[in-house]
């Protein structure tokens, strides 16, 4: 009776250690949302950490229920989402540096570039401009552009060929190539670095 009394004692020991490790590496898996944000994205208000939203694996916590809703309207008519998120900005930039680094016109400036650290900035970059809930913060355009010499109209309308061949490979539909390349299109006076217009 003794060594069965025994051996529920340490299978009980074993049961709760199982339980105990499980629970952690959940957790761990899940950070709190306290964590993740203090300060509701669309008030700036302190939030209510009971209010959240799970977005591509990141929680998201708000000040109230308004905020939550406004925030997943953003997300569902956002071009970003609109293009199928994370995995389909990580897909288009895969494929349109491929283009871009086989293209005689425009291959050069890629030469001493890290290409992995270039890819992961332009999906960054790519998803903030699109509307992802992640904002950019990187340089700006005019920035990270102004110490390429001989950066011209020509290799700005290069690279927006390739993007343009890359949606079109992907099967994105046309209206929505059509408000991603006047997203670009918008960006050639930075990229360029042409002086500001008065406004």
């Amino acid at each position: 009776m003794k060594l069965i009394s025994s051996l529920f004692v340490t299978a009980g020991v074993v049961i709760s250690l199982l339980f105990n490790a499980a629970h952690a590496a959940e957790s761990a898996q899940k950070p709190a949302v306290e964590e993740i944000n203090k300060v509701c994205p669309i008030s700036g208000k302190p939030v209510n950490p009971k209010i959240t939203v799970v977005y591509e694996d990141k929680h998201y916590a708000f000040a109230d229920d308004a905020c939550r809703t406004k925030f997943n309207e953003a997300r569902k008519n956002s071009l970003y989402q609109k293009l199928g998120g994370r995995a389909a900005i990580d897909a288009a930039v895969e494929s349109f540096y491929v283009k871009v680094l086989a293209d005689n016109r425009i291959k050069h400036f890629f030469d001493d570039i890290n290409m992995t650290k270039q890819r992961r900035k332009q999906k960054e970059f790519l998803s903030a401009a699109f509307g992802s809930p992640v904002p950019w913060t990187g340089k700006d355009l005019r920035k990270a552009h102004e110490n390429i010499p001989g950066l011209n109209d020509t290799h700005f309308n290069a690279v927006a060929e390739n993007l343009q061949k890359t949606l079109e490979e992907l099967k994105v539909p046309k209206d929505l190539i059509d408000q991603v390349m006047a997203i670009a299109a918008s960006t050639r006076n930075d990229v360029l670095n042409r002086p500001k217009k008065a406004e």
